[in-house]
């Protein structure tokens, strides 16, 4: 998408109160979804597998690992966001500069999904649902371009059947 698809994305979904509400109430509420069941998860598993466990450490330090490393990237390419470059407001209060690509919030939420997937494979698929709505209204919202939650999507992704199911 160029700038004027982007300003006219934001500007469709804050043109009506009734959009721009739900746009941020699913920018705020879904990953809360993924972070309220994540650490409900983790203790259950420690308590029921004990917090050395093969399930229980897989679950706990691949994600952890991801964040950091995402993290870090994200601060060395330190890329624009849409709202930057383009100069428009974006449909949540959003102030942050650079750190767009990847998108932390996507590849949290699909890290998170393939780690509910390796344990409860129902659950994964619900939390998979869940993790791609979050890359939608990433993109709706205004505050990541495309190739960011494409991106970050794709590292979860990968990093999870590489950490869950293959080593």
């Amino acid at each position: 998408m160029n700038g004027a698809q982007y300003r006219s994305m934001s500007e469709y979904f804050s043109g009506t109160k009734k959009r721009s509400t739900t746009v941020k109430a699913l920018h705020d509420v879904l990953p809360l979804v993924m972070y309220i069941f994540y650490p409900v998860q983790l203790i259950a598993l420690g308590i029921n597998n004990g917090f050395t466990s093969e399930v229980f450490l897989r679950f706990t330090l691949i994600p952890l690992c991801t964040l950091i490393v995402v993290t870090v990237l994200r601060a060395i390419i330190n890329a624009q966001r849409p709202y930057e470059k383009y100069d428009y407001t974006p449909v949540v209060n959003k102030k942050t500069h650079g750190k767009s690509f990847p998108s932390r919030h996507t590849v949290s939420a699909y890290i998170i999904a393939m780690a509910f997937l390796y344990i409860q494979p129902t659950i994964g698929i619900i939390m998979l649902a869940v993790a791609t709505m979050i890359a939608i209204v990433r993109v709706i919202s205004g505050v990541h371009f495309i190739r960011d939650v494409i991106s970050g999507a794709l590292i979860g992704i990968l990093v999870g059947v590489l950490g869950f199911f293959i080593f």
